[in-house]
């Protein structure tokens, strides 16, 4: 079952690689954006930087726990700035879905490193020193 835990932190990790990437081609919208919500441009590029890389921290299973951590730390935040117009529909759903999302990452947190991940090797490989 180790590899369904890995299609998990895939899953979830997909939408923060997309997000990121896409920022980079649309930077002049992303920022447009983002300074609609009273964020500093200068928020852009760490935005860009996190959802890239944390996410494909969590994907190869390095320091699992901690990023899975900063996940659901910036998962919570984007929602509680994007999408608390609780009068548009959609944006509820964000909200929710975001919680939903946030739900996952603390259960990946709760756990200790599997078979397919990083922190398990390097676990393994002390342990058999």
């Amino acid at each position: 079952m180790h590899i369904v835990e890995a299609f998990g932190r895939i899953f979830l990790s997909t939408l923060f690689l997309f997000e990121g990437v896409k920022k980079l081609f649309y930077q002049d919208e992303t920022i447009e954006y983002m300074e609609s919500f009273g964020l500093s441009k200068l928020f852009f590029y760490p935005s860009v930087f996190f959802e890239i890389i944390i996410p494909t921290l969590l994907i190869i299973g390095f320091k699992t726990r901690i990023v899975a951590l900063l996940m659901f730390l910036f998962t919570i935040t984007v929602s509680v700035i994007f999408h608390t117009d609780f009068n548009n529909h959609m944006q509820i759903i964000a909200f929710l879905k975001n919680f939903s999302i946030a739900g996952g990452f603390l259960i990946i947190a709760s756990y200790e490193a599997k078979m397919c991940t990083i922190d398990y090797y390097l676990k393994y490989k002390k342990n058999s020193n």
